[in-house]
């Protein structure tokens, strides 16, 4: 076979046949000894990985694994969880992606809604013993036939990793395996974080997750000599396509830490050779306030992008000060989306990056549409509706869910009501499903959260509406106080009143001492709720 392709060569659209594996298998042969991963001490080349990753494909085919099935998978970041991850997809099985803070609920609903056969988890994290919870709970995980453990190697139940790991490879096996695997195939399930409802699986194929990363390397001109920071979960776009996904396309290294800690970024933004920075604004909030990251030096990072959610101005300068040699940019992205596919434009203005999330990237079109799906003029509000190759290929085994959601003509829903200027750049103003009508009119929690972050006892916000019998609608803002700080209710009402009409500005203030969270560092706003007390 001639040398394979460069990936960026070869645009990824609808016609395109690259798959995850074809972009490994070229950067192995081109550039073998060139450093992927830096992990815990432990740096891992593309030609390491090729090899790890052949050795556990070749155990997943030993264990009967075939085209299609699923493997879910629980754990922290590491080098291990990518090796099982690119080895699922090397023999043409689906990674179904769980976050280690699931439990009961999550674990029965996510393995069984989508049929997986192997389930790959952490023994222990912290004090929670997953071996023993897993035991228990195996009755209620029917489709599961097979545990595979990290971290122990004779666990009660099932396999140790280290065992699988350590599979000689079979590369006539993998390579008959691999030849079926197309880009249209699934690639992995990663289920929607739930912040209003229950997690639905979103089906990633191949080619969707590349025409989201190469987009992104694209647009942020991402290459060989770049470093990520990588601190957002695998089991969230985030984390699989935003970070690693990028950095395989780019060629460039990942510099991996297990999950976030802002003592942990701060040791590793220390060492001096990071270039890009990406996490969702609660992360900057807690690595602003860290003493230790207080007297790091941050000039080497050229790029810090914020993602997730809604960017505050404030929070936006104060990330300028903090990196005055990076550009900020803000990523916006969906499961549904595969990851990133807005993202600010090079030549956007500070204010532009403080008002919009950017301009669609790679193939991705963008349009605004009312409630009857028809288009609006330029500057008018509506839902967000998004099309290209990085789509997912809607809801695993979901169909009434899709339908609503995975438009004809390949439009996505976004479920984000927004406006968009005529060069193509949006404004998100908040969730279709947050949105809130006080009185006849409609309220975005982001608006209000944008004011209320700007308050000096402020470190994190959400806004949330609740049923009244005369308004339909009225508004509580749940307050955590700034470290040191205390919450005074009348001034951050004052300063609402302030900012805003008088609709907007909320009902009802509480203060806690935190907020219900994602895996990947969202506010999860289904879990809160506000009632007048009982009489």
């Amino acid at each position: 076979m001639g040398p394979l392709p460069d990936p960026l060569a070869l645009p990824v659209t609808d016609n395109s046949d690259l798959t995850l594996l074809t972009v490994l298998d070229h950067r192995a042969a081109t550039t073998p000894d060139s450093t992927f991963i830096e992990f815990m001490g432990e740096t891992v080349t593309f030609a390491d990985l090729s090899g790890r990753v052949d050795r556990v494909a070749t155990a997943w085919l030993q264990m009967g694994l075939a085209h299609g099935d699923r493997v879910g998978i629980a754990s922290r970041n590491s080098v291990d969880w990518l090796v099982a991850y690119l080895a699922t997809v090397r023999v043409g099985a689906v990674l179904v992606t769980l976050s280690i803070m699931y439990r009961e609920r999550e674990f029965t609903h996510m393995l069984g809604q989508s049929g997986a056969r192997v389930l790959l988890c952490e023994s222990a994290v912290a004090d929670f013993d997953f071996q023993a919870f897993l035991s228990d709970l195996r009755p209620q995980l029917p489709s599961v036939e097979q545990f595979v453990f990290f971290g122990t190697e004779q666990p009660a139940l099932g396999h140790g990793w280290t065992g699988i790991a350590a599979t000689p490879a079979d590369p006539v096996a993998v390579a008959a395996a691999f030849d079926r695997v197309r880009a249209t195939d699934p690639a992995v399930i990663l289920y929607t974080s739930g912040t209003t409802g229950q997690p639905k699986g979103a089906t990633l194929t191949h080619r969707s997750l590349l025409g989201s990363a190469v987009g992104q390397v694209e647009r942020y001109a991402q290459g060989p000599d770049d470093t990520m920071l990588g601190v957002m979960p695998f089991n969230h776009v985030g984390g699989l396509t935003c970070t690693v996904g990028s950095s395989l396309v780019s060629g460039g290294a990942v510099a991996l830490l297990p999950g976030f800690h802002p003592d942990l970024v701060a040791e590793a933004i220390a060492r001096g050779h990071i270039t890009l920075f990406a996490g969702v604004p609660t992360m900057y909030t807690m690595l602003l306030a860290s003493e230790t990251f207080a007297a790091v030096d941050t000039t080497r990072i050229r790029t810090c992008v914020v993602g997730g959610s809604n960017l505050e101005p404030a929070l936006a300068e104060r990330v300028r000060a903090a990196f005055p040699s990076a550009r900020l940019s803000n990523l916006y992205g969906l499961s549904e989306t595969s990851g990133a596919s807005v993202i600010s434009h090079p030549d956007d203005s500070p204010d532009l990056v403080d008002t919009t999330i950017g301009t669609p990237i790679g193939d991705v079109q963008a349009r605004i549409v009312d409630d009857s799906g028809d288009l609006v003029p330029p500057g008018a509000e509506g839902e967000l509706q998004l099309r290209g190759t990085s789509v997912a290929d809607g809801y695993w085994d979901m169909p009434a869910e899709t339908r609503s959601t995975f438009l004809p003509d390949g439009w996505l829903a976004t479920g984000d009501m927004g406006t968009m200027t005529g060069d193509g750049h949006i404004t998100i103003r908040g969730r279709k499903k947050e949105m809130y009508v006080r009185g006849g009119y409609n309220v975005y929690p982001a608006e209000i959260e944008n004011v209320l972050s700007t308050h000096r006892s402020v470190a994190l916000c959400a806004v949330i509406g609740y049923p009244d019998p005369t308004f339909g609608e009225k508004g509580c803002a749940f307050i955590v106080p700034a470290p040191g700080q205390v919450v005074d209710i009348d001034e951050l009402r004052g300063l609402c009143t302030q900012q805003l009409a008088a609709y907007k500005v909320p009902d009802q203030f509480e203060v806690v001492d935190s907020l219900p969270m994602t895996p990947a560092g969202k506010i999860r706003k289904s879990e809160l709720t506000w009632g007048p007390p009982a009489q």
